[in-house]
């Protein structure tokens, strides 16, 4: 999936003004998100070519926050300049930690050794 210059200009009206020194176009940011949600590689891997990939993501993160990546979507599925489906929500392990008492096992309620004892003894270990 890529952008083509024709589908840009239809995009470009809804996209955020430059803010200071921009390290990549708009649109080729576009076509890095593109190639991530095509590849599902992690931010880091991202290869040379689309630019340092932190940039990648404070802009990706920045525009989601202020809604601008949404609309963008809605944007494309609106003028069907590409086949994107937004009901599709994915999670793996790296996104929800678990905790181990939170697998729904459940815990041991059988007294120790040290707490079957009545009679008072010396413990046999501290």
């Amino acid at each position: 999936m890529k952008l083509t210059k024709k589908q840009y200009k239809v995009i470009e009206p809804y996209l955020p003004k430059v803010r200071g020194n921009v390290r990549i176009s708009h649109i080729q940011f576009l076509n890095t998100l593109l190639y991530l949600a095509e590849s599902g590689c992690k931010w880091r891997r991202l290869p040379k070519n689309f630019g340092p990939w932190h940039t990648v993501y404070m802009r990706t993160r920045r525009w989601s926050k202020n809604g601008s990546l949404q609309k963008i979507i809605e944007v494309i599925q609106k003028e069907s300049l590409m086949d994107v489906d937004l009901s599709v929500l994915l999670l793996d392990s790296t996104d929800v930690k678990e905790y181990p008492d939170g697998r729904g096992v459940m815990k041991k309620t059988k007294a120790g050794a040290s707490q079957k004892r009545k009679v008072k003894k010396t413990p046999k270990s501290i």
